[in-house]
């Protein structure tokens, strides 16, 4: 992970930090993210019990993640904690740790690809970071999006093409899937047309998910929608399954809906 040269963290600040030097007062560590500037972790911060052995909490040369609770910028000294870190936290930096080094090895590759120099990178990386928050983000959305979420950043169309094949082979989307089923029914005589014609307009629903409905047996249907998240598949499926049942129902027939 790229450092931030010449700064200092902020108190509050949650960092990933190597254990340097472990002593019966605490532990010298090197905060990564600031070119292994040297901070310490006292024995009262380590636990809120009492500590005996601190090498059972920290060994040299292991990773941690601190919480920044006081900053001496004349002495440049940093002290840190490990029991105020909570476990969202903890869970919460080694997310984002892990995906700015991915997006560090994804660049790396498209730089080779486009043949540009470390400050085109940087260059780039900062218009990144300021539009999206930081570079995984950005890449994130170009595969999400596609080329034109990228529009007003003035990639020209050869370079966006090769750096979106890249993020695409690299960076998988999650996606969580919620389903049910369906009962439709239509007297009419051409209620089989009525009936498809509903569930071909529930899987055109966009809304951010994947709507796919299939036929199990006269008048049994499932539907399932595919999306980032829960919130957003359960607004999806809603959205699908109302257009469906407002189709339905008005050419006079009934629609049953049942969540799985």
């Amino acid at each position: 992970m790229e450092a931030i040269s010449g700064e200092m963290p902020e108190e509050g600040e949650i960092v990933i930090a190597t254990a340097t030097e472990v002593t019966k007062y605490g532990v010298y560590v090197s905060l990564d993210e600031y070119n292994n500037m040297r901070g310490f972790l006292h024995i009262s911060e380590i636990s809120t019990g009492w500590v005996r052995h601190i090498d059972r909490y920290v060994r040299p040369k292991q990773k941690v993640v601190l919480k920044v609770i006081r900053v001496n910028r004349e002495r440049r000294e940093v002290d840190l904690s490990l029991r105020q870190v909570t476990g969202e936290e903890r869970k919460s930096k080694l997310i984002a740790v892990k995906r700015a080094e991915k997006a560090f090895s994804i660049m790396e590759i498209i730089r080779a690809k486009l043949n540009i120099s470390q400050q085109e990178e940087a260059a780039l990386n900062q218009k990144l970071m300021e539009k999206y928050g930081g570079t995984y983000e950005a890449l994130e959305v170009l595969v999400k999006l596609g080329s034109k979420a990228w529009e007003t950043l003035g990639v020209n169309a050869e370079q966006l093409s090769v750096i979106e094949t890249v993020a695409k082979e690299k960076i998988t989307i999650p996606t969580v899937s919620i389903r049910g089923n369906i009962e439709a029914r239509s007297d009419l005589p051409q209620g089989i047309e009525v009936i498809k014609k509903a569930m071909l307009a529930a899987e055109a629903v966009g809304d951010g998910g994947v709507v796919e409905v299939r036929y199990v047996g006269a008048p049994r249907y499932t539907i399932t929608v595919t999306a980032e998240n829960y919130k957003i598949a359960e607004k999806v499926l809603e959205n699908a399954v109302e257009t469906a049942k407002t189709a339905i129902e008005k050419s006079k027939g009934t629609f049953i809906f049942k969540r799985t």
